[in-house]
């Protein structure tokens, strides 16, 4: 029978417990990310392994991140791809970038990953104009929350059938579930409402983190 577990910080710790170590390379970058004052955006290392679960059961060749921060998603993305992968990286801050960018090299991934900076709609139109669609395994979108309604109908022309979209922060610290919010919490609500009745899609939204939502398209 199933049933709703609430997960406290006893069963927390638990499950942190239960999976396999961070590797030293992200360790090292989550201790670096740690002391940024935008901490917060950093996945979660419980995160980092569901994701990785995920990848490597799809055998993902081609992937787009949109937001980068200071690549701790990227980076496991890129070892989660098959060898020989390429992962398309959007953000707009150097700054952070230049951070991802060291741990890249340390993990020895770079070759896998084409950072582009600069507004990820402009870049995803782009690789629309020059590959066209349906060429795509995997997106993952973490960027402003404003934007992931436009992100996610160009990500859908972009993957392939068959191809999944995650989108993280889906539950935004709870305020989704409480009335009214600013203008990141309203769109994130429009747009758990419309993949929930998008037929161009099968999805469900899962409690790891800030809650994801992973869409696998038709």
């Amino acid at each position: 029978m199933s049933r709703w577990i609430p997960v406290n910080e006893t069963l927390h710790n638990y499950i942190s417990q239960h999976l396999p170590p961070e590797q030293p390379v992200l360790k090292a970058l989550h201790e670096k990310t740690a002391t940024l004052e935008d901490a917060q955006m950093q996945i979660s290392h419980e995160q980092a392994c569901f994701m990785s679960v995920v990848l490597r059961s799809m055998q993902v060749r081609r992937a787009i991140e949109i937001g980068v921060y200071t690549g701790y998603s990227t980076l496991v993305t890129a070892q989660a791809m098959l060898s020989g992968g390429q992962l398309i990286a959007c953000d707009l801050s150097k700054e952070w970038t230049d951070i991802a960018q060291h741990y890249w090299q340390q993990a020895g991934v770079e070759d896998r990953i084409e950072l582009c900076l600069g507004p990820a709609a402009n870049t995803l139109q782009k690789l629309l104009n020059a590959d066209g669609a349906g060429q795509y395994d995997f997106v993952f979108i973490d960027a402003d929350k404003t934007g992931y309604d436009h992100y996610y109908e160009q990500s859908l022309k972009l993957l392939r059938p068959g191809g999944l979209i995650m989108l993280d922060n889906c539950l935004w610290y709870g305020q989704v579930a409480e009335p009214g919010g600013d203008d990141d919490t309203l769109a994130l609500k429009a747009l758990n409402s419309k993949i929930a009745s998008d037929r161009r899609v099968s999805a469900s939204l899962v409690p790891i983190g800030d809650g994801i939502q992973m869409v696998y398209k038709h």
